[in-house]
């Protein structure tokens, strides 16, 4: 007998999901790794009282370089007088897997100013985005999984090349992606964004491979590096002293941060 078969239906989550992957296919992405010393930073997060994850670490430290870096803050704007449009803070994606009826689902969520946040509030951001009501923090995206896909992909191509401040709430500026969590990485993965940043599972002797993967038409391969050996630095400087902060005097959580609108 051959084999049984089945079918289900192509869901409006996965046409997003899709249609996104198929639009990152007309950027130019590469990706630049670096191999960083992360031993003393992953000491600061242990002895810390406050349970702060990896992403909320990459997500500040990635955004107070993108404030150093202005072209991490910046898109190409296609069309007959092709544009880059730079805007004056970071707005940061984060892609967030979320289980229900229907399986996995794909998310992403956008926080704005992340460089101006502490760590507590960025995770406790980050731990909404896992736990909340998916129609309380990507209700946008819903409405978006809602429409027609030919519909649907012309609203997203117009995003990708809006000239106006609401590209960044609505694409994000830099995006962050990992797998770290589940033991993989996932090094070079399609993206909207300028910048998308993705880091490795820490190895025992505190070794951790981050990669940017970055759009050609905004910059080149030695600004990519620049921004990894910054954020090396931001790791190692920055965000230790902050964990250490948290561990002298732990501080008060506050209500999260607004996601952008």
């Amino acid at each position: 007998m051959p084999p049984l078969m089945t079918t289900s239906r192509f869901t409006g989550a996965r046409g997003c999901v899709s249609d996104i992957a198929t639009l990152a296919l007309r950027v130019p992405l590469f990706p630049v790794d670096r191999v960083m010393q992360l031993a003393p930073l992953a000491e600061a997060r242990a002895a810390c009282p406050v349970r702060i994850g990896w992403a909320a670490i990459f997500l500040k430290a990635y955004a107070l370089v993108a404030r150093e870096m202005p072209v991490l803050r910046t898109w190409f704007s296609g069309g007959l007088f092709p544009k880059l449009v730079t805007v004056p803070h970071s707005v940061a994606t984060l892609a967030v897997n979320r289980t229900d009826s229907t399986g996995d689902r794909l998310l992403f969520a956008r926080l704005r100013k992340p460089e101006a946040e502490s760590l507590p509030t960025i995770q406790r951001f980050i731990h909404d985005c896992t736990a909340e009501p998916l129609e309380r923090m990507f209700k946008r995206q819903l409405q978006l999984e809602m429409v027609p896909g030919r519909l649907r992909r012309t609203i997203l191509r117009w995003n990708m090349n809006s000239r106006s401040a609401k590209r960044a709430s609505r694409i994000g500026t830099f995006s962050l992606s990992t797998l770290a969590g589940l033991g993989a990485t996932n090094r070079f993965h399609p993206t909207l964004c300028t910048t998308s940043l993705s880091y490795a599972p820490l190895e025992s002797d505190g070794r951790c491979m981050v990669t940017i993967i970055a759009d050609h038409r905004v910059l080149d391969g030695a600004a990519v590096a620049r921004a990894l050996q910054w954020l090396d630095q931001a790791l190692q400087t920055d965000l230790v002293d902050e964990l250490t902060a948290l561990r002298a005097a732990p501080p008060v959580l506050v209500a999260p941060p607004r996601a952008a609108a």
